[in-house]
């Protein structure tokens, strides 16, 4: 069962960092991207908390969710006004310093 979540998370880690990497055009599937990545480390800690039967795993599992849910609204607070100014929400002009 350990191992099967382990995988899992491994597979979740893998699949958000070559969605960071090679996506270079759209910002809200690298917010999606880093929200898995979030979601794979809880699921860590929910495993380790279940195999130890400690419940610390589980609460750091709530606080992270508590910081991920924060950063998507803060992000997408900013993709807003940024699209309000530049009409566009393209990696490539946020990258340019005009």
């Amino acid at each position: 069962m350990l191992n099967k979540l382990f995988l899992c998370c491994l597979l979740l880690v893998i699949l958000s960092l070559l969605g960071i990497i090679l996506n270079r055009k759209n910002i809200i599937i690298t917010l999606l991207c880093v929200e898995m990545l979030l979601l794979a480390v809880n699921i860590n800690f929910i495993a380790h908390s279940l195999y130890l039967d400690d419940i610390l795993g589980q609460v750091y599992a709530f606080f992270i969710i508590a910081l991920g849910a924060a950063e998507s609204a803060l992000g997408l607070g900013i993709l807003i006004s940024f699209f309000r100014v530049r009409q566009s929400m393209t990696l490539n002009f946020v990258l340019l310093k005009h």
